[in-house]
């Protein structure tokens, strides 16, 4: 990043994918916080001319705003190394093995980080029959945010009825049962334990949708289990090869003790709304999001 103390930083938002509304208000609030902190910004809605845009703008810092499909996957992260532009969060290869559900996976096995058994399936088998037994759970093995996740109940009457727009593969996983728990990772610090309290599944909805969800920080847990959620979540985020800030959901199935607790998925563009968890986290720790964001500026760079 460059020296000078209000630096030029782009900031990525919106793009092509599933998650573009949720990716425009983190943009817009990461933007204005930047302002607040001292940066000349300028927002950049991401679409096929953006290595254009970014020549003429000439930015020091890329702060990446974007989720889902391009923007988390590796694409973009790819982009601004071709260009030798610095960049927030995680870089290509930690983004393409973060967003693909199962290779993640398996790197959290090969460093002893508990999941739970999966498969990758045809949607029209996954459609067809039960493909393991129930309660499982039917998602996108390359989305993030819970877009286009079917929860199948031990009593459902038959295998899920998937949207169309699903992909041709998903990945099939035994449900977790328990309560939601999440870690933020920044460098190299894990912060805090949240519970996430819903009414139901924590769904899309449920994460950005204002009055979704309740979250509760610290979490009312034993000491056993923050410290296990502080320490998965760090060991994934180093796993991973995740640069920045990265957030870590589990499960956590209180009548088996550290036995149930599960680590569901990292996310390496974490949501930065007014519902977001990595903010009040961060908050939590005397952390503002003004100085959140100037520290991931800071931190950004190439070869990550």
């Amino acid at each position: 990043m460059s020296s000078r103390t209000t630096p030029k930083v782009a900031v990525l938002m919106g793009g092509p994918s599933r998650e573009r509304e949720v990716s425009l208000s983190t943009g817009l609030e990461c933007a204005a916080a930047l302002r607040e902190s001292g940066c000349e910004v300028i927002e950049v809605d991401a679409g096929p001319d953006l290595c254009a845009r970014l020549t003429e703008i000439k930015p020091d810092v890329v702060f990446n705003a974007l989720h889902g499909r391009f923007g988390e996957d590796g694409c973009v992260q790819g982009l601004l190394e071709w260009m030798g532009v610095p960049y927030t969060h995680s870089g290509v290869l930690a983004s393409s093995l973060a967003m693909d559900k199962e290779r993640a996976k398996a790197a959290f096995q090969s460093a002893g980080l508990p999941v739970v058994k999966s498969i990758i399936a045809d949607v029209a088998e996954v459609q067809a029959k039960h493909v393991m037994p129930p309660p499982y759970v039917v998602k996108p093995n390359n989305e993030g945010s819970s877009v286009g996740i079917y929860l199948v109940n031990e009593d459902a009457n038959g295998p899920p009825k998937l949207s169309d727009d699903m992909p041709d593969t998903v990945m099939v996983e035994t449900f977790a049962p328990g309560r939601e728990l999440t870690t933020t990772v920044i460098g190299d610090r894990a912060l805090v334990v949240t519970d996430i309290l819903t009414d139901g599944w924590y769904d899309y909805d449920a994460k950005y949708v204002e009055g979704g969800s309740k979250h509760v920080l610290p979490a009312d847990l034993p000491a056993e289990i923050t410290a296990a959620c502080l320490d998965y979540a760090l060991r994934a985020h180093n796993v991973l090869g995740c640069r920045g800030v990265s957030r870590t959901d589990f499960r956590w199935d209180e009548a088996r003790g550290l036995e149930g607790l599960i680590l569901l998925e990292t996310n390496t563009q974490p949501g930065m709304t007014p519902t977001s968890l990595v903010p009040e986290q961060a908050a939590h720790l005397g952390i503002s999001f003004p100085e959140l964001t100037r520290w991931m500026v800071e931190d950004a760079s190439c070869n990550r």
